[in-house]
């Protein structure tokens, strides 16, 4: 109970779902388990269209709302996803959050937390040195 009243960056706080549960309704829910509102009315809107919000399942991240949820979050599309999905193409991958800082982070070679350990450098090298 307490963390739902004092910690934002995980879900929502309980001002959060009330003000949410009072002025809007549910529009839909991604395959990571986010929900996605749409407000009532235009009350506190922004240029007369509705605010629309996320609520995160877990860490809020921005990175973990998928391209066609984002349009949706933005105003670029008027119809959720889940009345009008996007066509994917076949050479679309499936969307990943950021990874940055998580064990499934990309570490190319070299890097330190690959154990730093890269090719010799070759003949087309030359190191900098300053003028004397």
């Amino acid at each position: 109970m307490l963390s739902k009243i004092f910690t934002w960056w995980n879900g929502a706080t309980l001002g959060t779902l009330w003000t949410i549960g009072v002025n809007g309704r549910k529009v839909g829910q991604d395959e990571f388990g986010n929900r996605y509102f749409e407000a009532r009315t235009n009350k506190n809107s922004y240029d007369g269209r509705k605010r629309r919000w996320v609520i995160f399942n877990g860490y809020a991240d921005a990175s973990k709302v998928p391209p066609d949820w984002h349009g949706w979050l933005h105003h670029t599309f008027d119809e959720p996803p889940t009345k009008a999905p996007l066509p994917r193409r076949r050479f679309e991958l499936d969307h990943l959050p950021n990874l940055t800082g998580t064990p499934y982070a990309w570490r190319p070679k070299g890097s330190i937390a690959r154990g730093g350990e890269r090719q010799a450098a070759t003949g087309d090298y030359e190191a900098w040195k300053p003028a004397e």
